[in-house]
């Protein structure tokens, strides 16, 4: 059934001013699935009035009384995960168990983790002896523009709305227009669970009106981004002349370096995870996999086997592994990498082409996951950002050499290491140009720990009580003593 959304903006939901709509697809079958608010500046003027209105009073409240508010949420979260698990799926194309496993755990995770972060935050103090103390105080922002993707709408929104809101901001959201559908189940929600009207509003449409309209509005006092590295670099130079505070979190072309002690069967196994979760639509997949030379062909043939085990199909199918890619267009750049690493002269092991599933998901964006050898170490296969179920193979013949094709591309964000050798886990970690490195692993996360990418890979780190740093002001007091 058709449905259309709308902008959430002091407590109700509210159509586009213009009274223009922009169509919502479902990937897994091409078909319209509703409307989303094609909304520009006037509707960005309204939210960030609302947001500014409430912002004293909400800052003003116990810090305690926020935290029970997310906890709240976390809980509308845990006990709606399905429904919003289907959302997730017929807007993203992912297999609906992820979407329920993976991306509703995580959203009811991040929720509780900041509630509860917020509550042991606590600020420092310097004894200067007789001469004086120092101690510091945080302060909110104000009002703060959060900007997700499209490949883990959720996730990625309670990642960022959560710390804000803990630390006393409100918040205007933009949520990608291609999957809208969770993000305004969520501002609904947070009316519905106690949040006072303007605290959190949401506003749907496409990135150069509505986005560009939020980054550019005088009231807006941080941006939060998440997205590809050329909107990021916009964004920047946007942002730069106003001084705003900023944080980047962008694109990635990961590499995987499994050494000669790594044992092949465990290694496949992991880099199929590694490589082909949410069908490579995720910024941390390494798509880019190194291997010793002694092993290569070891690791090769078991990857090459049990991707091509995948099974391509309904989002909706417990048995589906690989869903749908999130839009046509997007279906049609992964396809165009493949065909450049053909003229590459490169070789094909498994996957590569557009698959059309029987029945309801004939007319839907699939491929098949694919594995490529043999391609020139200047391919753009190799170099670009492809956000698919893609990977690439390059043998290496020892440390240095594995070292130097890490660390050949403009990216930084994530790195894996597959060794049994901790000496060398640690010195090629530490060689690595990445934000975040695993050692015989992938994406096990600690909300602890820092959060981003090295060079264009973004600016700025993510995740503990850096997350509530980034959203706050620092003043420091000093106290001369008579």
């Amino acid at each position: 059934m058709s449905r259309d959304l709308a902008n959430h903006i002091r407590g109700e939901d509210l159509p586009p001013a213009s009274g223009n709509w922009l169509e919502n697809l479902e990937p897994a079958t091409g078909a319209v699935i509703g409307r989303v608010p094609d909304s520009g500046e006037k509707d960005i003027a309204r939210a960030v009035a609302a947001a500014g209105q409430a912002q004293p009073d909400w800052a003003a409240r116990p810090v305690a009384e926020r935290a029970r508010l997310l906890e709240g949420l976390a809980d509308y979260i845990a006990a709606h995960a399905d429904w919003l698990a289907g959302l997730e799926s017929a807007d993203t194309g992912k297999p609906l168990a992820l979407a329920r496993d993976v991306d509703m755990a995580r959203a009811e995770a991040n929720l509780r983790f900041f509630a509860g972060a917020v509550t042991h935050w606590s600020g420092q103090s310097h004894d200067m002896g007789s001469a004086g103390l120092n101690y510091s105080q945080t302060t909110p922002l104000g009002v703060v523009a959060c900007i997700t993707p499209w490949n883990l709408p959720l996730y990625l929104l309670t990642w960022k709305i959560a710390p804000a809101l803990a630390a006393g901001n409100t918040v205007v959201a933009k949520p990608s227009e291609l999957t809208p559908s969770t993000a305004s189940a969520l501002a609904r929600a947070a009316t519905e669970t106690g949040f006072p009207p303007g605290v959190f509003n949401l506003v749907h449409g496409a990135g150069p009106t509505a986005g560009q309209a939020l980054v550019d509005h005088p009231d807006i006092r941080g941006i939060s981004f998440t997205g590809g590295t050329v909107t990021g670099r916009n964004l920047a130079r946007n942002a730069a002349g106003r001084l705003v505070r900023l944080s980047l979190e962008l694109g990635g072309k990961n590499p995987a370096v499994v050494f000669d002690d790594a044992d092949p069967d465990k290694v496949a196994e992991g880099l199929v995870r590694a490589g082909f979760t949410n069908q490579g639509q995720v910024c941390l997949c390494s798509s880019r996999i190194l291997i010793h030379e002694s092993i290569y062909s070891a690791v090769r043939d078991r990857l090459a086997q049990r991707v091509g085990d995948l099974k391509v199909g309904d989002p909706r199918s417990p048995d589906t592994d690989q869903g749908a890619l999130v839009s046509a267009a997007h279906r049609e750049k992964v396809l165009g990498y493949i065909d450049q690493a053909r003229r590459d002269g490169g070789r094909i092991l498994c996957g590569g082409e557009p698959v059309q599933p029987p029945g309801r998901c004939e007319n839907g964006w699939f491929v098949s996951p694919a594995v490529i050898e043999d391609l020139p170490a200047d391919s753009r296969v190799i170099a670009e950002e492809i956000f698919g179920p893609v990977v690439t193979l390059q043998p290496f013949a020892d440390e240095d050499q594995a070292i130097e094709l890490a660390n050949q591309t403009e990216y930084g964000l994530a790195a894996t290491v597959w060794t049994k050798d901790l000496n060398r886990a640690h010195r090629v970690a530490g060689r690595l140009e990445a934000g975040i490195v695993w050692v015989n692993g992938w994406l096990v996360r600690d909300l602890r720990t820092p959060f981003g990418g090295m060079k264009a890979s973004g600016v700025g780190r993510e995740g503990g009580f850096r997350s509530l740093e980034f959203f706050t002001e620092t003043r420091n007091v000093c106290i001369v003593y008579d």
